[in-house]
């Protein structure tokens, strides 16, 4: 075993710089490929693309565990060189962290079928919270060590006799300003680096106390109050509504979207059912609000990872409003159309007969908000969220089978949380 190690630690300095530099690349890739995932503006434009996408950002996080564990056969060589280096000791148990961090959250949101959605739900908070806190650090790690920071003797008093063959070193009396000058741009680098970042940090902070079950009601109040669209009569809340049955929703909602949101009034909304049903039918705002509804308390699992629990839904049981269209015996499958005129899912008609599929028109007793899929959106609790189609807008039944959006793009069919 010594005689392995001695030959994975011969040029033991190159291979330190060579795993730097592959670790730089590793971090690189792992964040514009994950702020793209994130972001809902490249949801749109890439397409099936973002699928590979997510796949290149998996396979190199899996791939970001090989430097550090061969950086960990050379641990202990390097660790004695630090030895009076308490600053690099510690830059390296930092990076170690964060390393080991994001491979471990980003493995748990990978096996997310695996691990169940609260175990998901916290690893993407971790993750998320390590890149808050990694990248800023790394950013800032690696400015303030460019060479011309790092060689005094570029910036520094020179001796005044030229032809003394150690012209470039220090004179002993000299001032030191580059101390001063390199502390000065460090200082200037980290302030620049927490205006930046500060801000939107302390949003997520925010944010992800719901997202680990504290309550995300005052970021509810905000996208109502913010809702776009403008439709009446307002639905009014069943009792099981007002307060809300499930004691208001714990967790945050990550608006997504693949087109621009859409906005309603009573002049451009109505709902459809047709196709393969004995009666088809239309409603406009007034009347499909006058509709019966039953309130139900169900979970929200989005297929990225994050959760909100204990949501309290009002509206219409898909079954229903089935049985009241009346399915014919050649239809196979219920096809639904968001809105924004490109979305499309389905389910099965075994699927959409489950009691709890709802066509929802409240939240925690309060309408849907535009960025959460309102006025009407559906909601399969047993299943991942891209199957619950915001902005619902029409049901078909049809005969054969239909690829959603999602599913064309790589997502499974089968949903299943």
């Amino acid at each position: 075993m010594s005689g392995i190690l001695e030959r994975l630690r011969k040029g033991f300095g190159k291979k330190l710089v060579s795993l730097h530099a592959w670790n730089g690349w590793i971090v690189v890739i792992l964040a514009l490929t994950g702020l793209v995932l994130v972001g809902g503006f490249w949801r749109g434009i890439l397409g099936e693309g973002r699928v590979w996408i997510k796949w290149l950002h998996i396979v190199v996080g899996i791939a970001s565990i090989m430097p550090v564990l061969y950086y960990l056969l050379l641990a202990g060589k390097h660790w004695k060189q630090l030895k009076d280096k308490p600053a690099q000791r510690a830059n390296v148990l930092i990076v170690l962290g964060l390393l080991l961090g994001w491979f471990l959250s980003g493995v748990l949101l990978w096996q997310f079928r695996a691990v169940g959605p609260r175990v998901s739900n916290v690893a993407l908070v971790v993750h998320d919270l390590l890149t808050w806190i990694g990248l800023p650090y790394i950013i800032y790690h690696s400015l303030t060590r460019v060479k011309w920071l790092k060689e005094p003797n570029r910036r520094t008093v020179k001796r005044g006799d030229e032809r003394n063959a150690d012209k470039d070193a220090l004179h002993p009396a000299a001032p030191q300003p580059v101390y001063t000058r390199r502390s000065f741009i460090r200082g200037a680098i980290g302030a620049g680096l927490a205006v930046t970042i500060g801000p939107s940090f302390l949003k997520w902070v925010g944010d992800s106390l719901g997202n680990l079950g504290v309550g995300g009601s005052q970021t509810l109040d905000k996208l109502i109050e913010n809702d776009a669209n403008s439709l009446v009569p307002a639905p009014q809340p069943l009792p099981a509504s007002s307060p809300p049955l499930g004691g208001g929703a714990q967790g945050q909602f990550r608006v997504y979207t693949v087109t621009p949101i859409p906005t309603f009034t009573n002049e451009n909304w109505s709902f459809t059912i047709d196709g393969l049903v004995e009666k088809s039918s239309k409603w406009d705002w007034k009347q499909f609000v006058a509709l019966k509804r039953e309130v139900q308390v169900s979970d929200f699992h989005c297929v990225t990872g994050w959760s909100v629990y204990k949501n309290t839904w009002e509206g219409i049981k898909l079954k229903d409003l089935l049985k009241q269209a009346g399915v014919k015996a050649s239809a196979r499958t219920v096809k639904f159309y968001s809105g924004d005129g490109v979305y499309t899912d389905t389910l099965t008609l075994e699927q959409a007969d489950m009691d709890d599929v709802l066509v929802a028109v409240m939240h925690d007793g309060k309408p849907i908000p535009s960025d959460l899929g309102g006025p009407v959106r559906l909601i399969v609790p047993k299943m991942y969220a891209y199957k619950s189609v915001k902005w619902l807008n029409r049901i078909e039944l049809i005969e054969g089978e239909h690829v959603g959006y999602w599913e064309q793009r790589g997502y499974s069919n089968d949903a299943w949380v």
